[in-house]
Order: C-alpha cells, then sequence, then structure tokens
C-alpha cells in the first residue's frame, strides 16, 4: 500500500506543475496591465511613468520565465502576494473566508450520503414500484436543474412564501439549511442514479445466487456484499465532488449571500484582483487534483487487486 501511495504522489508532480503554469499563463492573458489596475484600486492616476514604477515593484518588467519562477517560489512558500484592494497577504484572505465554505461544503457531502444511498439502496430492492418512479423523477429534476435555479425556488418557497428560514447570511444551523440542500441536491441526484444501477447490476451477479443458496439474509447480502461492490464507481463520484462542491459553491454563497470563499472570489474577478483569483484557481486545482488521489487511494483500499496488480 505505501508504493502505492508513493507512485501516486510522484505522478501528480507532472500534473501540478502543468496547473502552476496554466494558473500563470491567465494571468498573462488578462486585457488590462495589472499594474494599473493596481494604481486605480490605490487610487492612483495612473500615468506612464506610475505604471512603469509600479510594474518594476511588482517584478512585472521581468521577463515571463523569470516572473514565473519567482512567482512559484513564493508559491512553494505558502506566498502568494497581496490583494490589491486591501494590501492583505492573499492566502491570509482566502483563509479568514475558507471555514465557512469547508462548513457549507461538509454539511452538503453528509447529506449527499444520507439521502442518496438509503434512496439508492430502496430503489433498487423495489425496482419499478411507486417508490423507485418517485425517487427517478426526483433524480431527472435533481440532474436537470442548475443550482442557482434551485436556491431561487427555495428562497421563494421556504421564505417569502412559508416564512421558514432565513436566506442571507451566516448563522444559526437554520442559515445552513438551504445553501447545503441547493449545494447538495446535483450530487444527490447523481449518485442516487449510480448507485442504484451499479446495485441492480450486482444483483444479477452469481455471488448473490450462491449467497442465497448458502441461506444468508437478504439485508446481509446487500450490506456485506452488494453494496461494497457498487460503492467502487460511487467512490470515484465522491471524489469528484469534494472538488466540484467546493468550486461550485461560488453560485450558492451569491445566491444565499454566504460569506465563504466564493462570494469573495467573485468579488475580487469584479475588481481585478489578479493575486487573490490566481491563488484560488491554483488551489481549487491542488484540491481537485488531491482529491483524485484521495480516490485512488480508497479504491485501493475497498479492491485490493488494483494496488496489488502495480506492486
Amino acid at each position: 500500500m505505501r508504493n502505492f501511495i508513493l507512485r501516486r504522489l510522484i505522478s501528480l508532480i507532472p500534473i501540478l506543475l502543468g496547473i502552476s503554469i496554466i494558473t500563470f499563463v491567465l494571468v498573462q492573458l488578462v486585457p488590462v496591465d495589472p499594474a494599473e489596475v493596481y494604481l486605480r484600486m490605490s487610487q492612483i492616476p495612473p500615468t506612464d511613468e506610475a505604471v512603469a514604477v509600479t510594474r518594476a515593484e511588482l517584478g512585472l518588467d521581468q521577463p515571463l520565465y523569470r516572473q514565473y519562477i519567482d512567482w512559484i517560489r513564493n508559491a512553494i512558500k505558502l506566498d502568494f502576494g497581496r490583494s490589491f484592494v486591501t494590501r492583505n497577504p492573499v492566502l491570509e484572505e482566502l483563509l479568514y473566508y475558507f471555514p465557512a465554505t469547508i462548513q457549507l461544503t461538509v454539511t452538503s457531502l453528509i447529506l449527499v450520503i444520507v439521502i442518496s444511498i438509503p434512496m439508492a439502496i430502496f430503489s433498487a430492492l423495489y425496482k419499478d414500484t411507486v417508490f423507485d418512479n418517485i425517487s427517478r423523477f426526483f433524480v431527472f429534476v435533481g440532474a436537470s436543474m442548475p443550482s442557482f435555479w434551485i436556491g431561487l425556488l427555495f428562497i421563494y418557497f421556504f421564505s417569502l412564501k412559508l416564512d421558514l428560514l432565513p436566506v442571507m447570511g451566516r448563522g444559526s444551523i437554520q442559515h445552513l439549511i438551504l445553501p447545503s440542500l441547493t449545494l447538495a441536491l446535483g450530487s444527490v441526484a447523481t449518485y442516487t442514479r449510480l448507485l442504484r444501477t451499479t446495485i441492480l447490476e450486482n444483483l444479477r451477479e452469481n455471488f448473490v445466487l450462491y449467497a442465497k443458496t448458502r441461506g444468508l439474509k437478504e439485508r446481509f447480502i446487500i450490506l456485506r456484499h452488494v453494496l461494497k461492490n457498487a460503492m467502487l464507481p460511487v467512490v470515484t463520484a465522491f471524489g469528484m465532488s469534494m472538488g466540484h462542491m467546493l468550486a461550485g459553491s461560488v453560485i450558492v454563497e451569491n445566491v444565499f449571500a454566504w460569506p465563504g470563499v466564493g462570494r469573495y472570489i467573485i468579488s475580487a474577478i469584479f475588481n481585478r484582483d489578479y493575486p487573490v483569483i490566481q491563488c484560488y484557481v491554483l488551489l481549487m486545482a491542488i484540491i481537485f487534483v488531491f482529491s483524485n488521489l484521495l480516490v485512488d487511494i480508497l479504491y485501493g483500499i475497498l479492491d485490493p487487486r488494483i494496488r496489488m496488480g502495480e506492486d
């Protein structure tokens, strides 16, 4: 297992290097000079002389390869520069808003697990019944509707019409219900459909028939054998959802005025706060990469044949 993880970590090095290059190049392609934006945010007239001085201060007068080397060296030391707007270190700013996003994402993932796994199991066991038809309709709606539209519907029904839940800000657990449900519903639909399909496929396998002939109870067969095999593709989707929810929280946080990283990055985009945007893109990409690494490790734990094949 140790060799399996080590190989996966080594394989991430060129991927992370490529991500850093793409992230750096994205800022170079912006139509506005970052030095000019910096001056405008500082309320200083962007004269040619002031722009030249600012470019020298920010290191933008250096060749691109030199700028990249300096940037990646500082990034390794977790120094992503300072925000053009607040003048505070970029990483410090993101870490200030990150707990709210983590709270929203973790709550959504818990809801995904709690809702999708039982729904998929019962939908597969009671195939073509009323419950299965309702479940499949729910999956269709959840997969088809964008998260911002679901959020607006929740605001209309649960806040404006029923006056049950708050829709803005972060405070009590009531403030967390609607945004976390909005963020979770798309993944609930995906997991339910995927897990239902894999459970049905596994129920038709020979090992299930052999287990029944041995007199094992159906509940034991499903929990011990069927569900374990069916969880392999779900683990893949779950790993992708971790990064997807962190990145997708941008829309949900703005709909519900949730004070997280997503809302902060939208403000940075409008203000052309390039150091913040650059740091955010790099961190989100790294989270996606390590989410995939976690999936590979879980795959190796659930199915030893995968890691044994590489040893």
